[in-house]
């Protein structure tokens, strides 16, 4: 039975891979911070600040390693939430990195996040994980992420940096955040709508995660998000057909960084058409390739 150690349990992906992984037979232990609500009473539990150093002791012993902590992304951004998503991810990835190459029983292989943010804003440029580093802010905070992993792969632990795309399920995350408006027949397409979107669907990440953790020869980075991806108007329209109701409202780019600030323009307005190259040549079988059948399957 694999023993595997969680971080950011309580997130969108974290709450739904736990059950999975338990559903598969692993034992779970999770990292949460003192203040973090307890799970069931058999629950494995290791207390830690994420900005501090982890005791290598605290995570010796363990199979695999999944490291998906990191402040929400969405809102409006001021300097002081840029700092916070800075050091929600970077030191303590680089925490937990360093504490595993220093364990005496290190894990096999160390799953931790990052984003398709990486590539920054690239237009109609097909990007895959041979694709180098964008620019801005959010190209800058992936590249940070990623590089303050490396600790564990100069240990010699299988470490995989998940570029995870938008994720898509009406309990949480973006896709919650646009129903409202769509579903009273204001949605529509954000700028011109011609920016790609890279999305994947939560029961397709939960899958690519449990198959990164049985593929071996996987290390590096690794792209999830759907094989097609859409543009922001074609997911509008996609969104609208699927709840029965009008996108025709779009929302002009002045109001989007009225209300995201600088948010707008690396996220909403940016255009990221990102493929899965690693998933789709190491076998993962996609449950909701199209964005349709992502939709349709949460019963909106």
């Amino acid at each position: 039975m694999a023993r595997i150690l969680i971080s950011g349990s309580s997130g969108l992906v974290g709450s739904a891979l736990m059950p999975s992984l338990r559903g598969a037979g692993a034992r779970i232990a999770r990292l949460a911070r003192p203040t973090t609500a307890h799970g069931p009473s058999d629950e494995e539990r290791i207390p830690w600040v994420p900005s501090e150093p982890i005791s290598p002791d605290a995570v010796s012993g363990f199979d695999a390693v999944i490291h998906l902590a990191g402040e929400s992304i969405v809102g409006r951004w001021s300097q002081s939430k840029k700092a916070v998503l800075r050091t929600s991810r970077v030191p303590p990835t680089e925490n937990l990195a360093r504490a595993l190459a220093q364990a005496k029983v290190k894990p096999a292989v160390f799953l931790s996040a990052s984003a398709v943010g990486y590539y920054g804003n690239r237009r109609d440029e097909l990007l895959n994980e041979q694709s180098g580093p964008g620019t801005g802010f959010t190209a800058d905070l992936a590249r940070d992420w990623e590089a303050a992993s490396l600790p564990a792969a100069a240990a010699g632990i299988r470490t995989v940096q998940m570029r995870i795309g938008i994720v898509l399920s009406s309990k949480g995350g973006a896709l919650r955040k646009m129903l409202p408006a769509f579903k009273l027949g204001l949605g529509g397409r954000i700028g011109d709508g011609r920016q790609w979107m890279s999305w994947i669907d939560l029961h397709d990440i939960i899958g690519a995660i449990q198959h990164l953790l049985r593929s071996d020869l996987i290390h590096g980075p690794v792209n999830l998000v759907a094989p097609k991806s859409v543009t922001n108007a074609e997911f509008s329209r996609t969104l609208g057909s699927v709840l029965s109701r009008p996108a025709i409202f779009p929302v002009p780019p002045f109001a989007a960084r009225l209300a995201f600030g600088e948010m707008a323009d690396e996220l909403l307005l940016a255009s990221q058409r990102v493929e899965p190259t690693r998933l789709i040549s190491s076998g993962y079988p996609f449950r909701c390739p199209t964005l349709k059948a992502s939709l349709e399957s949460q019963k909106l």
